[in-house]
């Protein structure tokens, strides 16, 4: 790994937190989550791109970075005391496939079946996963994203 690779990461993680940022904007998040949203699509950009760099399957990539995502979302979601969706609608939008849903259309289009199958068939897997990795993460009960612990009343702490 070449510092050139982990500037280019850097790089990638900025623009991917200004891009969710943004698109938090256009989504009226509340102001005041902002850069909690942008960290959350940041995050889940860098995960992604770092477990390309590993293993270049982007079907996988996306599944980890979808897990990844939406457990910084939840934790973010009870610290801010926000719900889920201000975080992961805006986070996820580094991630999704967006590429490949037009390049399926373009296929189709240009009348190209092999290759609308090909990218299509690619672009349902990726969707597949990420919707299973959210589903995963909040299926789990809430105390692994709380931070306080709870004690009865009139035990020592």
């Amino acid at each position: 790994m070449t510092p050139a690779i982990v500037l280019d990461w850097i790089l990638q993680t900025a623009i991917s937190f200004v891009a969710t940022i943004a698109f938090s904007i256009i989504f009226h998040t509340p102001k005041n989550q902002y850069v909690f949203a942008g960290v959350a699509g940041a995050l889940g950009w860098l995960i992604y791109i770092v477990y390309m760099f590993f293993s270049p399957d982007t079907v996988f990539a996306s599944f980890f970075a979808a897990l990844g995502l939406t457990y910084i979302s939840r934790i973010f979601s009870f610290v801010r005391r926000a719900p889920l969706t201000v975080f992961l609608i805006s986070g996820i939008f580094p991630i999704v496939p967006g590429a490949g849903i037009y390049y399926t259309g373009y296929h189709i289009f240009m009348n190209d079946n092999a290759a609308a199958l090909a990218t299509g068939m690619e672009t349902i897997k990726i969707a597949i996963a990420i919707a299973i990795a959210i589903g995963i993460v909040v299926s789990l009960p809430p105390f692994f994203f709380t931070l306080r612990r709870t004690h009865k009343k009139g035990s020592a702490a």
